[in-house]
C-alpha cells in the first residue's frame, strides 16, 4: 500500500524560501516520510476500516496503529477468534470491553457469573484470547506539526545534493558532501526524541 507524503512540495519550497525542482522535492519527501514511518512504526496520516489481526492474550489491548478513531462514520469492531474452530465472538464496548484513548480493557464480571465480561467460560476472566481481529480506522487528518518539522529536515537535507554525489569537482575546486547529504537523510537524536511519544513496539500483525 503506497502511502500518502507527510509534507507537500509547497511545504518545502515554504520552509527553505526557495523553488524547487518538482521531482527532486517530492521524492525527497517521499524519502523522508519513509524514515519517519520506518522509525516510529506508525502510518501516521488517516486511515478508514482497516481488519487485522493481532495477538491477545493480556487484560489490555492496545490498538497497533495510532490514534485510534471512533465515531459514527469509524465504528469499532472487536471480533475474539475461537481457537481450532471454535465459536468467534463479536465483543461489545462497555459490555465486554472498556475503551480509554488507543486502549482496550477486557472486563471482568462484576455481577454474577453470567455477566458477559470474561465469556467464555473456558478462559480466563478478564483476559483477552489469544487472537483478535479488529476492524478500526486510525491516524491523523492533519500531519501534526512536530513530525512535519522532522519530515521537512530530513527532507532538506535530501535535496542538498539533488544528484546524489559524494563528491565533485570543477576545475580547482572541489567538495566532499557528509554522508548524511546523499540522499539518505538519517534521524538525530533530536528528530527521534521528537518521534518518540508517536513510537509503537513492535509485534507481527496480520492484514486480513
Amino acid at each position: 500500500m503506497s502511502l500518502p507524503p507527510l509534507a507537500t512540495v509547497t511545504d518545502l519550497e515554504d520552509h527553505l524560501q526557495t523553488t524547487l525542482p518538482a521531482a527532486q522535492a517530492a521524492l525527497a519527501i517521499k524519502r523522508a516520510s519513509a524514515r519517519v514511518r520506518v522509525y516510529t512504526r506508525q502510518q501516521i496520516t488517516f486511515s478508514a476500516g482497516d481488519t487485522i489481526e493481532i495477538p491477545g492474550g493480556d487484560r489490555v489491548l492496545r490498538v497497533p496503529q495510532r490514534p485510534l478513531v471512533v465515531d459514527g462514520s469509524n465504528p469499532l469492531t472487536v471480533v475474539e477468534l475461537g481457537d481450532f474452530g471454535s465459536t468467534d465472538y463479536t465483543l461489545t464496548e462497555g459490555t465486554d470491553f472498556e475503551r480509554v484513548g488507543d486502549q482496550l480493557t477486557r472486563g471482568y464480571p462484576w455481577w454474577g457469573t453470567t455477566r458477559l465480561m470474561g465469556w467464555p467460560w473456558n478462559r480466563v476472566r478478564g483476559v483477552w484470547a489469544p487472537r483478535i481481529r479488529l476492524t478500526y480506522s486510525h491516524g491523523y487528518h492533519e500531519v501534526p506539526d512536530d513530525i512535519m518539522d522532522v519530515v521537512l529536515a530530513l527532507a532538506t537535507t535530501n535535496v542538498s545534493n539533488l544528484l546524489g554525489l559524494r563528491s565533485e569537482s570543477i576545475d580547482d575546486y572541489s567538495v566532499t558532501y557528509a554522508t548524511e547529504t546523499v540522499g539518505n537523510a538519517q534521524l538525530n537524536k533530536d528528530q527521534k526524541d521528537e518521534l518518540r511519544g508517536y513510537r509503537k513496539g513492535a509485534f507481527s500483525v496480520m492484514q486480513s
